[in-house]
């Protein structure tokens, strides 16, 4: 088995249970479905926090490597920027926080992350990397603008051979406080998930780190979208250290940031509204601003992309409306 693959669950469970124990601190909702299915609202209707949401990030982990918020300028402002730590990305990013599960029940939707993928094992990631890991506990965290109910509990349990008791389903909108903080701490997924596309051998990343600004919450659905995606890909600067030939980098680099695609240097808002669907935007927009690799067989180091200030403040309506 994957180093740390089989605590990406217990670690889901445990950071779950303590912000349950401190809901009211934290600024969560705690309640249970009708099916025995725990729910946390951290952003949807309760009104979350800034320590919910890193608290969210962690648990989308599995509460493997390490999340910090610190302030950092923009222009004329001070803004939140979320810093991350991930030893054995391989598990902690793709085997848990990347939201690749899409979950569809009648109206409803929302996309999912946690370890609770990794026991569905519904993606084609999980049939590339032997990354499946079952449990009698887990946690599903729902990017999401609104609260599911027992029938999405139903569907989620059932796919993860559990029952809906043995469940825990934490959800926030992408525009409040946890859920921009949650997104923000994405940088090194982002380029992990960006290097699969790429074909790049991602057992060959032992560590990786990243900074991303928080984007400024909003109640407005589809900027928020905007000011969340446009914070990693103007704004996400990421490190990895990899063991594999410089040629294999090489290969790949020039393609690994956001810059390299042809929808690069317009507002993520904008190539929505016009394009009306993720999937008709350029799918290699989808990274990180910047992107060092630091091979440690070779001793060399790779960096290719640019962080862009101007596009952020933009965006986030600093100075004006964004």
């Amino acid at each position: 088995m994957i180093a740390g693959l089989d605590r990406i669950h217990t670690g889901a469970v445990r950071i779950a249970d303590e912000m349950a124990e401190r809901a009211a601190e934290l600024g969560v909702a705690v309640s249970v479905l009708p099916n025995g299915t725990r729910l946390i609202d951290a952003g949807v209707a309760a009104r979350g926090s800034r320590e919910a949401g890193r608290r969210f990030a962690l648990a989308c982990m599995g509460g493997l490597g390490l999340v910090r918020i610190d302030e950092r300028r923009l222009g004329p402002a001070t803004i939140a920027e979320a810093r991350v730590a991930v030893p054995g990305p391989l598990v902690a990013c793709m085997a848990s926080q990347y939201a690749g599960w899409k979950i569809e029940k009648g109206k409803y939707f929302a996309m999912g992350s946690g370890p609770a993928r990794a026991m569905a094992a519904a993606e084609p990631l999980f049939q590339r990397y032997p990354l499946r890991a079952r449990s009698d506990r887990t946690v599903l965290l729902l990017e999401t603008s609104a609260l599911p109910g027992g029938d999405v509990a139903d569907m989620v349990a059932e796919r993860c051979g559990l029952p809906p008791e043995r469940l825990t389903l934490l959800a926030a909108s992408t525009g409040s406080q946890a859920g921009s903080i949650q997104i923000a701490a994405r940088s090194v997924e982002t380029a992990l998930h960006k290097l699969m596309e790429l074909g790049f051998d991602l057992a060959t990343i032992v560590a990786g780190s990243g900074t991303c600004p928080v984007a400024p919450p909003t109640e407005d659905h589809l900027r928020a979208i905007g000011r969340t995606n446009d914070a990693v890909l103007y704004g996400a600067d990421v490190s990895l250290w990899v063991r594999t030939e410089d040629r294999a980098i090489e290969t790949v680099l020039d393609r690994l940031p956001s810059s390299s695609s042809k929808d690069y240097g317009r507002s993520f808002y904008d190539l929505f509204r016009e394009h009306g669907d993720f999937y008709r935007i350029d799918p290699l927009l989808f990274s990180p601003a910047r992107v060092t690799v630091v091979n440690a067989p070779s001793g060399r180091v790779f960096t290719a992309g640019k962080t862009d200030d101007a596009m952020l403040m933009r965006s986030f309506g600093i100075g004006g409306r964004g």
